[in-house]
Order: structure tokens, then sequence, then C-alpha cells
């Protein structure tokens, strides 16, 4: 692949807003944005040697009051956030162990070795997602988060899900965590570190602290909704800082795309500090670093990050090597990730994928993952394609073979015992799929009520979970400090294996489904196993 050299000078008006003819298929590329990822309006802003290539906007902030949506738009860009707190981190501590101690002291009850402020920034701190327990503690979806809740779900903190370092997972109060420690560090606001340490610098003239994501100041809304269903504007009620607090105009963004190339050649400067490859315990390379994610896309390498809330969608990259970056927003609930990755396909001519000739595979079926409980399902998608349901969103695997399947995230390999070997290739960890005994659909003799009772989680100071049947269908439900949430109907896996789903939370990516994990000793339930990927191996006791 060998990036497009030249430039049409020939200026092409969109909308409003005048860019720069890069290539033909760049030109379709934007053109088509629109109808591809319908929604109330957008913007896309592409960048090469840190000049403006494409600065485009289209549709409406608030279709409701015929507000516009320009390039000088506030946009919630929700957990893009997470690399401007490690930015702040990085300028106004010498080092980010300054911040340990205050760390620890918000974890009052933790048991074992405490994360750092590096465990934190890397996403290896082995905590729980708190939007996902807060759901265990019977959060309502759309109700009221604030300070005071977030505190009490991050203080609640007893136990680790991996030792820090040594693993992967995504965790928004990592960063929450941060930008708290950085307000005791410096006594002063978050707000205000953002704005003298990183904003002002890098010429993001509009950048704001938005913690609370009821409304915006200039009056965007985000949107739920389909083209087919009609858009509404998408209710939240939770307040963040530092994990996604960000409010930036594409502006903005491009004056940060900017400030970064800037400082290409110099090795101190601020995103060339964010973007340093980070590694393990042991010394294994981490797919993410500093509130960035690092991957391979089109052959190169890239840092890039996304944000997601309830109606908002955004995401942006950098291609060091090229000098390339592209961001994207959608104050509706269209994959931005895919318009930004199709995006820089198109400038760098990146070929289609080769085909494969047909295989079958042994693979599908039903598993429970023997070090956490949780469930995992693969299916067939068609021809050299499985489905693998066990993280938020389901996954495609698509390098398939009668034993064997892999995407750059996760490895499955069929052992000869007949369980699964599953690699998580970005989480430094290896664990064993067991196949489920009688999955499927409950056979017509099975009895399910002996499932229904209330389950009492120590860990999460008493929260419980309560499974009820109603007219022969079992429902589940949590409660706890934050209230009772809501019923939803129980799908069956396997014998003693069952998923709650969880569509929409206090976030967005919610949790997904929330495995069940019934577990016997003489045929009498002794405990209940329940995680998601975000908040894993919790254990319940029959009241």
């Amino acid at each position: 692949m060998k990036l497009i050299r030249h430039l049409r000078q020939a200026k092409i008006a969109y909308g409003q807003v005048m860019t720069v003819s890069f290539s033909p298929a760049l030109d379709a590329a934007i053109r088509s944005l629109p109808q591809r990822y319908p929604g109330p309006g957008g913007a896309v802003a592409v960048l090469h040697r840190g000049e403006v290539i494409i600065r485009h906007s289209w549709g409406y902030a608030n279709a409701e009051r015929r507000l516009p949506f320009t390039p000088s738009t506030l946009f919630r860009m929700c957990s893009i956030t997470k690399q401007f707190t490690c930015a702040a981190m990085l300028q106004n501590t010498a080092a980010p162990s300054e911040l340990n101690k205050i760390i620890s002291s918000r974890l009052p009850l933790l048991q074992g070795p405490h994360p750092n402020a590096l465990h934190l920034a890397h996403n290896q701190s082995g905590l729980r997602d708190y939007w996902a327990v807060a759901m265990l503690h019977g959060a309502a979806i759309e109700g009221y988060f604030g300070d005071r809740e977030a505190e009490r779900v991050i203080r609640g903190t007893r136990s680790l899900q991996f030792s820090p370092g040594t693993s992967y997972s995504y965790v928004n109060q990592n960063f929450r965590l941060l930008s708290d420690a950085l307000q005791d560090h410096t006594g002063r606001s978050f707000a205000e570190i953002l704005q003298f340490s990183v904003f002002n610098p890098s010429g993001m003239e509009r950048a704001i602290l938005a913690a609370e994501t009821r409304a915006m100041p200039d009056g965007t809304i985000g949107y739920e909704g389909s083209v087919s269903a009609g858009f509404r504007p998408a209710i939240n009620n939770i307040w963040w800082t530092g994990d996604a607090g960000l409010a930036a105009s594409l502006d903005d963004m491009i004056a940060w795309e900017t400030f970064i190339d800037n400082g290409r050649d110099d090795s101190d400067s601020l995103y060339n500090r964010l973007s340093a490859p980070t590694s393990f315990e042991n010394g294994t390379p981490a797919p993410y670093g500093f509130g960035l994610q690092h991957l391979n896309l089109h052959g190169k390498h890239v840092t890039a990050h996304g944000g997601a809330l309830r109606g908002w969608r955004s995401h942006r990259l950098h291609v060091a090597s090229e000098r390339l970056s592209v961001v994207v927003m959608f104050n509706h609930m269209s994959p931005a990730q895919n318009a930004a990755a199709e995006i820089l396909g198109s400038m760098l001519n990146a070929p289609a994928p080769p085909t494969r000739n047909a295989q079958t595979s042994r693979l599908p079926g039903v598993y429970r993952e023997q070090e956490t409980g949780l469930s995992a399902r693969i299916d067939s998608l068609g021809e050299n394609t499985l489905g693998l349901r066990y993280l938020m969103l389901p996954d495609a695997l698509s390098n398939v073979s009668d034993t064997h399947a892999e995407n750059g995230a996760i490895r499955l390999n069929l052992l000869q015992d007949c369980t699964v070997r599953m690699e998580h290739l970005k989480e430094n960890r290896s664990t064993t799929l067991i196949a489920a005994t009688d999955a499927g659909p409950i056979p017509a003799d099975t009895e399910t009520s002996e499932l229904a009772g209330n389950y009492i989680c120590d860990e999460l100071d008493g929260a419980t979970v309560t499974v009820s049947e109603q007219g022969g269908i079992l429902y589940g439900g949590f409660s706890g400090m934050l209230g009772d949430g809501k019923m939803e109907p129980l799908q069956r896996l396997a014998r003693d294996l069952w998923v709650l789903p969880c569509p929409r939370a206090l976030d967005h990516t919610p949790p997904g489904d929330w495995t069940l994990s019934f577990e016997r000793q003489n045929k009498q339930i002794i405990a209940l196993r329940l995680g998601c990927w975000l908040a894993r191996d919790l254990i319940y006791r029959p009241v």
C-alpha cells in the first residue's frame, strides 16, 4: 500500500464547508458518510502533514431547534477524554507515581496490592468497571449518577479481577481516579487543569470539561433511533470527569491533531510521550497506554480511541508514519470507528481482504470459561467466519479452520480433550472454555423454579440478585445501594448456565450479557457465580 502523495488543489464544497480534494476515493468516502451512517448530523476532519485536507460537517446539532451542525459545534467526545486526562497527568506531575498514595486512599477496603497511576493510565488496574458494577447495585437505566454515587461504588472495592500490571481490562473509573487524584495533588479543579495544561497549549479554543451529560452548553443533542423508527433525543443523567467529560468542536480536534504533528520530531513532546509503547509486568507489549489504543490498521501502526454514550459516537486516529489523522463525530448511534477506518483505507488505497476457500469448524457451541465462569457462545456466520459472544459485543473471527479461529484480539484452538483454549491476545492472558452440558432450549421436563430466589454478594456490600419465576418464565434483577433495577427475562444457555441481558445501562456501550452460573453441591445450589467482561467473577450466595 502506498499513500497517495499528490493533492489536487480544486476546492470542493460540502454543504457550507470548503475543503481540499485529496483523491477520488477519499472524496467518495466523505460524500457518502451521511447516507452510509444516517442520523441527525455529523462532522469529519482529515489532516495530512499537519494540513487540513477535509473539514466537513452536515445536518443538525439540534433538529428540534434547527441548530446546524458546524465545525464549531461543541460535541461530547466521551472516552476520547482519557488521553487528555493522561496528558494532564504528565503535564502536572514530575512522575505519575506522585499520585499513587492519593489513589490508594480512595480504595480503602481493597485487600492486597493496590493499582498505581500507571496501571490506571494503561487499563491494567484489575478494577471492575464502575458503570457495570453500578448496575449490580440496582442503578436505574437512565437514573441520576453523580459524584456521590461514583465515590460510593469506587470506595466499596474489596478485590480485583487480576493482579495490577498483569492483564488488560477497559475500566472507566481508572481515569476518574486519575482526575480526582490530580485535583487533590494540584489543589485545582480538573476543568482548570485541562484548560491550562492541555487545551490552551494545543490551541483547543472552545474545549471544556462538560461533566453533566444531560445537556450541552450550546444546545447540541445526541439522538437514539434509526431512519426506520425515527430519531429521538437520548436521555443521560450521569456525571463524569477524567473518564469521559471532554466537550470539543471539530475545530478543537483539528487543533489537537495539528499540535500532534507539530511535535512529531520532539521525543519529549506531549503526544510522543502519550503514545510511547507500553508493556505488561512480564514485558509483553500492551495494546493500550495513557488513554490510547495501539493497533494495526490497513498495515499501519495506529494510535486511536473512540467515544460513546447514548446518542453520541466519535473516533479519532493518528498514523504517525504517514502523518495522517482522521476525526469522526456522529450525534447518533452509528459506529464512528468504522467510518474512520474506511476513510483511512481510502487514503491508503487499502486493498480488499483476500478471499479464502470455504472452511468448516468444530468450534461452534456453548461454553463456560473455567477461570471466570463467563459464558461464551460460538456460532457459524457463514463461510470462513465464526461469531463469538463473550465480550460486550459479538466478535467476528474470520481466520477459520476445523479446530482454529482468530481475529486481532482473540484466538481459539480446539484441544484433544474437547476443551477450547481461548487466548486473549491483547489482554496478556489465556483461558479454558469448557463445553456446557445440556445446551439449548429448556427441555420440557426441566424444573426451573429451584433456581428462583434471592442471592447476596458480600463483595458488593450485600447487593442482591433476585431470580423470579413468572408464568413459567425466569426473570432476574439487581438490587443494592442504588435501588432496584429492572427485571429482565433470563435466557437459558445450558443447565445451570443462564444470561441476563443488559442492552441498556447507565453508560454506553452497556455491560452486555451478565452470565449467571449456578453452582451445586449434592444437587443443591450453593452459589451463583455472576459476571460480565467488564466485571468478572462475583460470588453470590443463596439467602
